[in-house]
């Protein structure tokens, strides 16, 4: 799979009307997906403004008509995976089947504290996200379904109606440990990760060999990275150029699809240069 892919990741922190018209106007250059996060607090200004995710998704999912959208990830701490089920399938009709499912295990411990919610250690949220993983591939490709998990159950839960893709929406896993990259090899449709270049090149090798220990393909998919620019050693946004030497830094180790946080508003004619001038070259249309 050598095809290269680009999103835009959005802030919750902007008002509904920015926030549309900001999904218009990436959409309207170009880019081939649009997301959002899943915290309940923003873990870069904790104190601000944030609107919840998959609710703020349904409705720019009746403001766009071609980018593929999704949460990058969907926290498996926030919500019961048949939950999750139910609102991926819900945005799947409303977006006309243009959703892509993101789930990781969940890390932001700030927003567990003030909420309330249970923040188990690292072994039993990856036991956790596996089963989330397992129930949700299983029960969004059927109509009626059950699972006996440890930590998750359905008793002939029923499906309907079905998502608009099939045989389910594509899964994107995020992970970056070895357990949760055995994980991504057996369900996912595209493995997210942030990191540096390095970092991403090895996480590759890992998951090339655990596809290979099963038999899956590992061409069959997507490597993608976040590309949280407030922790990135070199800001994609700096310039054109500056865009087009990151992306290619990281297409070396492996990486074909590329979610980058949106620029402040005073750097959207960067973002229009990107779409216009260097997207086209690195996708080979020129």
């Amino acid at each position: 799979m050598t095809s290269l892919r680009f999103g835009i990741c959005t802030d919750q922190n902007l008002s509904w009307p920015v926030n549309v018209e900001r999904w218009q106007y990436f959409e309207q250059l170009g880019y081939d997906s649009l997301w959002l996060c899943d915290h309940l607090i923003q873990p870069s200004h904790p104190d601000g403004p944030y609107f919840e995710g998959w609710t703020l998704l349904a409705a720019l999912a009746t403001q766009t008509e071609r980018a593929r959208i999704g949460i990058l990830v969907s926290s498996n701490t926030f919500r019961h995976p048949a939950l999750l089920a139910r609102e991926a399938v819900t945005v799947d009709h409303i977006s006309n089947g243009r959703l892509e499912l993101g789930l990781g295990a969940g890390w932001y411990l700030p927003e567990h504290t003030m909420f309330g919610l249970d923040f188990p250690e690292t072994r039993e949220l990856v036991d956790r996200f596996r089963e989330a993983v397992e129930l949700l591939d299983r029960y969004l490709r059927v109509d009626t379904s059950s699972y006996d998990g440890r930590y998750y159950q359905l008793r002939e839960a029923t499906n309907r109606p079905a998502p608009v893709q099939h045989p389910r929406p594509p899964l994107v896993l995020g992970a970056k440990g070895p357990r949760m990259l055995r994980i991504v090899a057996r369900y996912a449709d595209t493995w997210n990760a942030s990191g540096s270049v390095s970092e991403m090149a090895e996480r590759n090798k890992i998951l090339d060999e655990a596809c290979a220990r099963i038999g899956r393909d590992p061409n069959t998919i997507v490597r993608s990275l976040y590309g949280w620019a407030a922790i990135m050693p070199d800001d994609p946004w700096a310039s054109a150029d500056a865009f087009e030497e990151v992306i290619n830094r990281y297409r070396e180790a492996g990486v074909n699809e590329f979610i980058i946080d949106a620029p402040g508003a005073d750097r959207l004619d960067i973002v229009e240069r990107v779409a216009t001038d260097v997207l086209p070259r690195l996708r080979g249309d020129e």
